[in-house]
């Protein structure tokens, strides 16, 4: 198969509607990260993700339909609270998990009664959503536990020879995956955290709280990205706590002694200060913003150049640095099911 890369317009679009329609699979872009969609209701284009990716059968779904779409066509209920979570955060790096009508592949779900939906922002994600006119599902557009894709490049390197189409929309300036958040209860709950925080949610909601980040073994994910690794870089990964760079540099040293080739993440102050000693260092930005957009492509940089990346986890907590810190310390876990 030969994977096209191509910009999105009418003609582009024409072509993935066509394929999508047909029961294949195309990778689009959205404001957060590239996603791999196919029909939400075709069993067969459903299974095909799950294939392509080398994605666990137990990792379900989100639907993506465009601005405007009858929620009421595949979800059962729709407390005020969501509505009014619609009205603050859509289109936008927010996912909600509904209660399911059941109209949907029940592959997207994998037996879940529930269904995530999002609406995402990026111009080319809604014009390619309007264009085929059916929810799709689509996880992010990498192999399993890879690092998410913000660029077309970053999908090809994945998938080039394995899906017909790629459209490319530029680089996705949110760079970490949407917030998940269940609105199947009395209050919503986010179950993954995203660029649209805890905080914001409850201000609009009246309250929000938040599950734990990762399932524990005989459990089942309610949400994309709650496995325990996750997003990692193809190099070996260590990471430090706040704090401790000490133990970050002893083991840069200890590496770079061993002849690895060895870099050190941090924030920017950080990063300045180990580069100006002659120390090999990707800087993750000032704020929380510049951290989360910045992340997956330093982790793919890092993946290209290093044997080993050695981070330091960036200081505060809350808000959007909350997903920055949770995509982090997946990236860097060495196993799927703690000891």
């Amino acid at each position: 198969m030969i994977t096209k890369v191509k910009k999105i317009d009418a003609e582009s679009l024409a072509e993935a509607k066509e394929i999508i329609l047909s029961g294949g699979v195309v990778a689009f872009p959205t404001e957060t990260v590239y996603g791999l969609g196919a029909s939400a209701f075709d069993d067969g284009a459903v299974k095909s993700i799950f294939d392509i990716k080398g994605r666990p059968n137990d990792n379900p779904l989100i639907a993506h339909v465009y601005d405007g779409y009858d929620l009421s066509r595949i979800v059962d209920a729709d407390p005020p609270y969501a509505a009014a979570l619609r009205r603050a955060f859509l289109p936008g790096p927010l996912t909600l998990v509904y209660p399911s009508r059941g109209k949907v592949s029940p592959r997207v779900s994998c037996g879940l009664d529930t269904l995530a939906v999002r609406v995402p922002s990026h111009p080319g994600a809604q014009a390619f959503l309007r264009a085929v006119g059916i929810p799709v599902v689509a996880p992010s557009a990498n192999l399993s536990k890879h690092v998410s894709p913000t660029s077309a490049k970053h999908v090809l390197d994945d998938f080039d020879g394995k899906i017909p189409l790629i459209l490319d929309g530029g680089e996705c300036s949110g760079g970490i995956e949407s917030t998940v958040c269940d609105v199947t209860g009395e209050y919503p709950v986010v179950l993954r955290p995203g660029l649209v925080t805890r905080e914001m949610i409850a201000k609009a909601a009246g309250r929000c709280e938040a599950s734990a980040e990762t399932v524990r073994p005989g459990e089942r994910a309610k949400s994309p990205g709650m496995m325990y690794k996750h997003y990692s870089p193809r190099c070996r990964t260590m990471l430090f706590p706040v704090g401790d760079r000490a133990g970050a540099e002893a083991a840069y040293e200890r590496e770079k002694a061993a002849g690895s080739r060895a870099f050190l993440l941090g924030e920017e102050k950080l990063a300045k200060a180990w580069n100006a000693r002659g120390m090999s260092a990707f800087s993750l930005g000032n704020t929380p913003g510049e951290m989360a957009a910045r992340l997956y492509g330093l982790l793919r940089e890092a993946e290209r150049r290093a044997d080993v990346l050695i981070a330091v986890e960036p200081a505060g907590d809350g808000g959007v640095m909350t997903g920055v810190k949770n995509r982090l310390k997946k990236a860097c876990a060495s196993e799927d099911i703690p000891h």
